[in-house]
């Protein structure tokens, strides 16, 4: 029988008191609001901690999705079924809407929160490849105040962020860019499963028609959510083609770490990164244009 460890519970009324409580716990205390993630793993004994502290009471205060003409703000209380139905921020980020219908299930979905699937840091995590792909920033607050950190200073390897013991995720930001799109791609061996591999995509063209800028996301292939800068690099000044596409593939491929597991070779997983490259960036640039 899967049990956790005797722990004590608290219910956090505010984003202020929650940071309260953790400062007064210490780092035996974790934050909870799906709890998809941390719960399993305290049943399987991977994870003990002496408090949890529910801060699904912070919904009305960390729950919201803001579009602005320059910026997209996010809550980490954004539940996944909030992201998924809203039509604004599908407008602006269609990558999003692409993830979230490939995300576990429903039951998931109506509880999980952005905040919790970041903070998990899974190398597997959909969201967090979203949100690479996206140059997406994380705003954190602790006792010593607020601080913003990218995602590539956020995820400091396999389950490990840039948050520590005292502070909490508030939201993300992401900044929006004219002409551009995005998409999401994923594998996976059943509806709902984590990924064998999955890629995101965003591009922005000129007004030429040329990329002006281009970002790859990858998810399952190495320790972490994986972004290729070299991908960036190689597209920048390109006119969208099959070709140019195949050569984002190959670069995709080329720059993962995957590892043979119960979901497939590595060998397999490293095709599979370079030919949903291919297939998110065809889309993000078709959205574009259409």
């Amino acid at each position: 029988m899967q049990v956790p460890g005797p722990f004590e519970y608290e219910r956090a009324s505010s984003v202020d008191h929650a940071i309260q409580l953790m400062d007064r716990l210490g780092g035996t205390a974790r934050l909870v609001a799906g709890g998809h993630s941390l719960l399993p793993m305290m049943k399987l004994r991977l994870a003990n901690f002496d408090y949890l502290i529910d801060i699904n009471e912070l919904h009305d205060e960390l729950g919201y999705i803001t579009v602005g003409t320059g910026e997209v703000r996010i809550g980490a209380l954004t539940r996944h079924r909030e992201l998924l139905e809203s039509d604004a921020l599908a407008a602006v980020f269609p990558i999003f809407r692409d993830a979230e219908r490939v995300i576990a299930d429903p039951v998931v979905r109506n509880r999980g929160t952005l905040g919790g699937s970041l903070c998990q840091a899974d190398p597997s995590e959909d969201l967090s490849a979203v949100c690479t792909t996206l140059a997406a920033s994380c705003v954190i607050r602790g006792p010593a105040g607020t601080r913003t950190v990218d995602m590539h200073e956020f995820h400091r390897g396999p389950y490990e962020t840039a948050v520590a013991d005292g502070e909490m995720l508030l939201e993300i930001v992401i900044p929006v860019r004219p002409r551009g799109g995005s998409a999401y791609a994923k594998v996976e061996r059943r509806a709902g499963d984590w990924a064998v591999t999955s890629a995101g995509a965003a591009v922005w063209l000129a007004e030429d028609g040329t990329i002006a800028d281009a970002r790859v996301g990858l998810a399952a292939v190495g320790p972490n959510t994986t972004g290729i800068p070299a991908i960036s690099a190689a597209l920048r000044g390109r006119e969208p083609s099959e070709a140019v596409y195949a050569e984002a593939a190959a670069l995709a491929a080329e720059n993962c770490e995957p590892v043979t597991d119960q979901r497939g070779s590595a060998d397999y997983k490293r095709h599979l990164a370079g030919e949903l490259t291919r297939r998110t960036l065809r889309t993000s640039v078709e959205r574009i244009r259409g």
